[in-house]
């Protein structure tokens, strides 16, 4: 169960001004792509479910790892998810994003094979719904991990702080009282970067 704090930023002025700020703690910045999969007919979604590849580019190392996100529950700024992840060829996984079937032919796969055993899902049987764009810069502030977001979705961008921490309430204390003692407006976020993307615009984003 990964366990996130989530707090909405208003805009870019919000976004670079905290970035500023914390520019002492930087450690580094991630370029990332979404990819997410479902059946034709919506089955993962329809049980809460998503399955993605993340590609991390522009990186000495290019990555990519395959997740399978299920049950997700966002309250009060506090994300709670089930989530299963393992790393991926890149290679191999851009072949599946223009062919989605092959994602169901990777036999080594742990996620897969749970795609497949726990959820029904038989060859042919996936999609590739699209994704978007994140650029996640990384602070190690005072014992968290903060993660800054400005995600691109195509239809508007958005911009939020993620902190996975043992003792949420704890970290969302400290989190907003920095962001209040310098003037940052921010918000709980209340839906997962995946329900904005399908919304296809009618969650809330900046412009």
């Amino acid at each position: 169960m990964e366990v996130e704090v989530k707090l909405r930023l208003p805009d870019s002025t919000s976004h670079q001004k905290l970035t500023q700020l914390l520019s002492p703690f930087h450690t580094k910045t991630l370029l990332q792509e979404n990819i997410f999969f479902d059946t034709p007919t919506s089955h993962l979604s329809s049980t809460r479910s998503a399955l993605r590849l993340r590609f991390y580019t522009g990186h000495s190392s290019p990555h990519c790892i395959l997740s399978l996100k299920s049950k997700p529950h966002l309250s009060a700024g506090i994300a709670r998810i089930e989530e299963d992840e393992e790393p991926i060829d890149p290679t191999v996984a851009r072949a599946a994003v223009a062919e989605p079937w092959r994602l169901l032919s990777f036999s080594s796969s742990r996620i897969m094979k749970r795609v497949k055993e726990e959820f029904g899902v038989g060859e042919n049987g996936l999609d590739c719904l699209g994704g978007f764009r994140n650029v996640r810069n990384v602070f190690d502030w005072k014992g968290l991990k903060l993660v800054v977001d400005e995600t691109d979705y195509g239809f508007g961008t958005s911009y939020e702080i993620e902190c996975e921490s043992e003792e949420p309430d704890r970290a969302m204390g400290m989190i907003e009282e920095f962001l209040n003692a310098n003037g940052i407006g921010y918000s709980c976020s209340k839906v997962p970067k995946f329900a904005v993307f399908r919304s296809g615009g009618a969650a809330p984003v900046s412009v």
